[in-house]
């Protein structure tokens, strides 16, 4: 399953990142201002210097006329888009094409459990599945690492999980790594040690965890495999 680009992204170099959500880029020696679509630090891919591509995109409401997209680091092209790793989820479910679920599910997306939104509802008779979908873009010593930033809606999410599995349904955490040079998963125990207790207390109620890795390219990004994930 592949996502692809409406067309060939831009290379530029990321100046700073005002905010969150935008970014000063320099393409062709011309400043421009982009979207980051996502709320990740991501700062070891975002520094003075870093090559970075971005996306055209129009809208009358549009602040910012491009995306950011991309990131290159040590040789890789990272996928920055944090809405990106749903939709390719989403995809696969589709067409039956994500090996721990199969087919034949009726798929419910953005769906209310408990206190919080969950990505993913899957039922096929009277079996019902959640699931929920986190993007990941942070890897040290190929060793991916979720999140790079304290999540307390990441917890919460793992919470409801695991209240789900206690209420009979099945349930499973997600976790798809924008890049090629991932050997294994893990939470990131440094930066939000909270997440990093919730998500073992899911698998340990019997939350399933699953990490798969993607390909990255100037014309898309398409899922790898699964990889091996280390509580």
């Amino acid at each position: 399953m592949q996502i692809v680009f409406t067309e060939t992204p831009r290379e530029g170099l990321f100046i700073e990142r005002p905010n969150r959500f935008v970014a000063r880029v320099k393409i062709k020696g011309e400043e421009v201002l982009a979207h980051v679509p996502s709320s990740g630090r991501m700062q070891e891919l975002l520094y003075p210097g870093a090559k970075v591509f971005l996306l055209p995109k129009g809208g009358a409401h549009r602040k910012t006329p491009f995306d950011l997209i991309l990131a290159h680091k040590d040789g890789i092209l990272v996928s920055l888009d944090s809405r990106l790793p749903n939709l390719l989820v989403y995809r696969s479910l589709q067409k039956g094409a994500l090996p721990p679920f199969g087919d034949g599910w009726r798929i419910e997306r953005e769906v209310n459990y408990g206190s919080s939104r969950i990505d993913f509802r899957l039922q096929q008779g009277e079996n019902t599945h959640l699931l929920e979908v986190k993007s990941v873009t942070l890897v040290q010593g190929q060793q991916a690492l979720f999140p790079d930033a304290p999540t307390d809606r990441g917890t919460r999410h793992l919470t409801e999980l695991t209240a789900a599995r206690q209420d009979g349904y099945g349930a499973a955490a997600l976790f798809i790594i924008q890049r090629a040079d991932a050997c294994t998963f893990s939470p990131n125990w440094n930066t939000d040690k909270n997440f990093a207790i919730a998500l073992v207390r899911a698998a340990k109620a019997g939350v399933k965890v699953y990490a798969y890795d993607c390909r990255v390219t100037l014309k898309g990004v398409s899922l790898l495999g699964e990889i091996p994930v280390i509580l």
